[in-house]
Protein backbone atom coordinates (compact mmCIF):
# COMPACT_ATOMS: atom_id res chain seq x y z
CA UNK A 1 0.00 0.00 0.00
CA UNK A 2 1.47 3.30 -1.07
CA UNK A 3 1.15 6.34 1.15
CA UNK A 4 0.21 9.54 -0.59
CA UNK A 5 2.31 12.59 0.05
CA UNK A 6 0.57 15.28 2.06
CA UNK A 7 0.27 18.71 0.53
CA UNK A 8 0.06 21.87 2.61
CA UNK A 9 -1.19 25.24 1.49
CA UNK A 10 0.89 28.37 1.70
CA UNK A 11 -1.40 29.72 4.43
CA UNK A 12 -1.00 26.57 6.53
CA UNK A 13 2.78 26.75 6.29
CA UNK A 14 2.83 30.42 7.22
CA UNK A 15 0.52 29.77 10.19
CA UNK A 16 2.76 26.97 11.45
CA UNK A 17 5.83 29.19 11.22
CA UNK A 18 3.93 32.01 12.97
CA UNK A 19 3.20 29.63 15.85
CA UNK A 20 6.94 28.96 16.10
CA UNK A 21 7.63 32.68 16.22
CA UNK A 22 5.14 33.06 19.08
CA UNK A 23 7.53 31.05 21.24
CA UNK A 24 5.88 27.66 20.81
CA UNK A 25 8.42 24.87 20.66
CA UNK A 26 9.10 23.02 17.45
CA UNK A 27 8.09 19.75 19.09
CA UNK A 28 4.70 21.16 20.15
CA UNK A 29 3.89 22.53 16.72
CA UNK A 30 5.11 19.35 15.03
CA UNK A 31 2.85 17.23 17.25
CA UNK A 32 -0.13 19.52 16.66
CA UNK A 33 0.39 19.44 12.90
CA UNK A 34 1.35 15.74 12.89
CA UNK A 35 4.59 16.24 10.99
CA UNK A 36 8.32 15.89 11.33
CA UNK A 37 10.05 18.78 13.12
CA UNK A 38 12.61 19.00 10.31
CA UNK A 39 9.83 20.13 7.97
CA UNK A 40 9.05 23.03 10.29
CA UNK A 41 12.70 24.02 10.39
CA UNK A 42 12.82 23.99 6.59
CA UNK A 43 9.64 26.06 6.32
CA UNK A 44 11.00 28.63 8.77
CA UNK A 45 14.28 28.87 6.84
CA UNK A 46 12.45 29.26 3.51
CA UNK A 47 10.21 31.98 4.91
CA UNK A 48 13.25 33.88 6.25
CA UNK A 49 15.21 33.56 3.02
CA UNK A 50 12.52 34.21 0.46
CA UNK A 51 9.82 36.17 2.38
CA UNK A 52 7.00 36.84 -0.10
CA UNK A 53 8.32 34.34 -2.65
CA UNK A 54 8.41 31.49 -0.13
CA UNK A 55 6.16 28.48 -0.74
CA UNK A 56 5.32 29.09 -4.41
CA UNK A 57 3.64 25.68 -4.71
CA UNK A 58 3.20 23.24 -7.56
CA UNK A 59 6.89 22.99 -8.33
CA UNK A 60 7.28 26.61 -9.42
CA UNK A 61 10.66 28.15 -8.92
CA UNK A 62 11.06 30.88 -6.33
CA UNK A 63 13.09 33.04 -8.63
CA UNK A 64 11.18 33.46 -11.82
CA UNK A 65 13.92 33.59 -14.40
CA UNK A 66 13.63 36.12 -17.17
CA UNK A 67 13.97 34.92 -20.75
CA UNK A 68 16.97 37.22 -21.16
CA UNK A 69 18.83 35.47 -18.35
CA UNK A 70 18.08 32.08 -19.92
CA UNK A 71 19.40 33.28 -23.28
CA UNK A 72 22.52 34.74 -21.68
CA UNK A 73 23.19 31.41 -19.99
CA UNK A 74 22.73 29.61 -23.31
CA UNK A 75 25.13 32.00 -25.06
CA UNK A 76 27.68 31.40 -22.30
CA UNK A 77 27.43 27.64 -22.74
CA UNK A 78 27.86 27.94 -26.49
CA UNK A 79 30.89 30.19 -26.05
CA UNK A 80 32.46 27.57 -23.79
CA UNK A 81 31.73 24.87 -26.39
CA UNK A 82 33.32 26.99 -29.14
CA UNK A 83 36.44 27.51 -27.02
CA UNK A 84 36.67 23.78 -26.32
CA UNK A 85 36.27 22.89 -30.00
CA UNK A 86 38.81 25.56 -31.00
CA UNK A 87 41.38 24.05 -28.61
CA UNK A 88 40.66 20.55 -29.95
CA UNK A 89 41.19 21.77 -33.51
CA UNK A 90 44.49 23.40 -32.53
CA UNK A 91 45.70 20.11 -31.03
CA UNK A 92 44.74 18.20 -34.16
CA UNK A 93 46.57 20.72 -36.36
CA UNK A 94 49.67 20.49 -34.15
CA UNK A 95 49.65 16.70 -34.42
CA UNK A 96 49.34 16.91 -38.21
CA UNK A 97 52.29 19.31 -38.39
CA UNK A 98 54.40 17.01 -36.24
CA UNK A 99 53.51 14.02 -38.37
CA UNK A 100 54.31 15.96 -41.53
CA UNK A 101 57.71 16.93 -40.11
CA UNK A 102 58.58 13.37 -39.12
CA UNK A 103 57.58 12.07 -42.54
CA UNK A 104 59.66 14.73 -44.32
CA UNK A 105 62.76 14.13 -42.24
CA UNK A 106 62.58 10.38 -42.69
CA UNK A 107 61.97 10.70 -46.43
CA UNK A 108 64.88 13.15 -46.89
CA UNK A 109 67.20 10.78 -45.03
CA UNK A 110 66.32 7.98 -47.38
CA UNK A 111 66.84 10.29 -50.36
CA UNK A 112 70.25 11.34 -49.06
CA UNK A 113 71.25 7.72 -48.54
CA UNK A 114 70.22 6.87 -52.06
CA UNK A 115 71.97 9.85 -53.67
CA UNK A 116 75.23 9.72 -51.75
CA UNK A 117 77.54 6.98 -53.07
CA UNK A 118 78.91 4.63 -50.50
CA UNK A 119 82.63 4.45 -50.10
Amino acid sequence: MRLSRRKFTKEFKEAAVRRLELWASVAEVARACQMNPNVLHRWRRELREYAAKAFPGEGRDRTEESPIAALERKVGRQAMEFDYLRRCLQRVEEQRRLQALTIRTSSTRTLIKKCVPRA
